[in-house]
């Protein structure tokens, strides 16, 4: 009777921390769309989400058609990042897996790099689906490699195939790019990861994929803790090992290679947040990736409005800001977390 009462407390407690979350994130994006380099009141967005086709002034213009999307876009990408590492560490039972290691931002980058220098295309709008075309096709072919042998797609295996995949995409592009002087100019300002300049039509072609990812992910919970207890119990209980990993790297090519693709490489959104999730929540996927959906745009915009108000009226990009902020907290993590229970 007390561990059902215990369970109880701990799930209220643990929802109240999704609700406290949300709250903190309705906050967060408030100050995304007001701050920056020209301050916006509350009244004047208040006015100008009231009025979709604008009243022609600055500030409604600036709100509508830069900073509403540009949040909306961080929100997304910030909760696909996060939710993509949580599942490639639960998958791989990995603790240091993320979109990078695993190969899609390799694979994005060298489809890009294929777009500008092969088929001549100009502009992130254009180029962003060969973007997301190739962090797909990046981490079939991880898993692909991974899965040759008996053994199947191990956990060693995974992580070794994303290395060697990694490494190799990663020479090709920066060979291209060294001798093409359009690559290296269209690819310096998608690679160094940032929601600047990334518009509605983009926010509205990756938001259903994204959207569609993160619904799917919040099947993986029970599965995950399966595999975190090793493939000989979760087989035990029933869980058919092999499947899950398949449809967990498709719903991780979907949310990682689609925020990739929309605002470049990203770093350790997908890596750090995880496991604050499970400082707070415990080993249980069920909650960490909920917690993750959260968390992860919180980090992202807070350093997007950072970058935005250190700098200005220049701005420093988020990849630049999670860059300098990220490794000192991934630091931390690693000294005083135990990154093995994952």
């Amino acid at each position: 009777m007390s561990d059902s009462t215990g369970t109880v407390r701990r799930a209220s407690a643990l929802g109240s921390g999704l609700a406290v979350l949300c709250v903190l994130l309705a906050l967060v994006a408030f100050l995304s769309v007001t701050m920056g380099s020209r301050e916006i009141g509350l009244t004047e967005v208040l006015s100008a989400l009231g009025n979709l086709q604008g009243d022609g002034s600055i500030n409604s213009t600036v709100t509508l058609e830069l900073r509403v999307p540009r949040t909306l876009l961080g929100i997304l990408v910030g909760a696909a990042l996060g939710v993509a590492g949580a599942i490639l560490q639960g998958v791989t039972r990995n603790p240091l897996a993320d979109a990078g290691i695993m190969g899609i931002n390799s694979g994005a980058a060298a489809f890009v790099v294929f777009a500008i220098t092969v088929l001549g295309v100009r502009g992130i709008e254009s180029y962003v689906w060969f973007a997301f075309a190739g962090a797909i096709l990046a981490i079939l072919l991880v898993y692909t490699v991974a899965s040759l042998g008996r053994e199947g797609a191990t956990p060693v295996k995974l992580a070794l195939s994303g290395a060697a995949v990694t490494a190799g995409l990663t020479s090709v592009t920066t060979g291209i790019v060294m001798t093409n002087v359009d690559a290296l100019n269209e690819m310096r300002f998608w690679q160094v990861g940032s929601l600047a300049g990334r518009y509605a039509p983009i926010l509205l072609g990756v938001a259903p994929f994204l959207l569609a990812g993160l619904v799917g992910s919040l099947l993986f919970g029970r599965a995950l803790n399966g595999l975190a207890l090793g493939e000989d119990m979760a087989r035990g209980l029933g869980q058919r090992v092999s499947r899950t990993r398949v449809f967990a790297f498709g719903v991780v090519a979907v949310l990682a290679g689609g925020a990739t693709a929309a605002c470049g490489p990203i770093v350790f959104v997908g890596l750090v947040v995880p496991h604050l999730a499970r400082l707070v929540c415990g080993p249980d996927y069920r909650w960490i990736l909920p917690y993750s959906m959260l968390l992860s745009p919180i980090v992202l915009l807070l350093a997007d409005v950072l970058g935005r108000t250190v700098a200005a009226p220049a701005e420093l990009q988020v990849g630049v800001v999670l860059g300098v902020l990220g490794a000192p907290a991934f630091v931390g993590i690693v000294r005083y977390a135990r990154l093995s229970e994952v």
